[in-house]
């Protein structure tokens, strides 16, 4: 989700959740995880909400331990 977010900052729920294959409750759900564990905060632009991203607060999965989530989005979004 993080990568979803960070190609399109802009884009709404809707759409992180189909680029995601999951459904737009579970995305929901997921954005506000990503936002109480600090990885993004949202900002509301007008009737949308802007993502801004934070990957240096946060930690990877043990899988990906050897990566940071900085350099994991690099990795995953070009």
């Amino acid at each position: 989700m993080l990568a979803a977010i960070a190609r399109t900052p802009d884009a709404r729920v809707r759409d992180i959740a189909f680029a995601c294959q999951i459904t737009e409750r579970t995305a929901h759900t997921v954005v506000g995880d990503l936002e109480r564990a600090g990885f993004l905060t949202r900002k509301r632009v007008g009737r949308r909400n802007h993502y801004v991203l934070h990957p240096e607060r946060g930690r990877c999965h043990p899988a990906e331990a050897r990566l940071s989530v900085p350099a994991l989005l690099v990795l995953l979004t070009g």
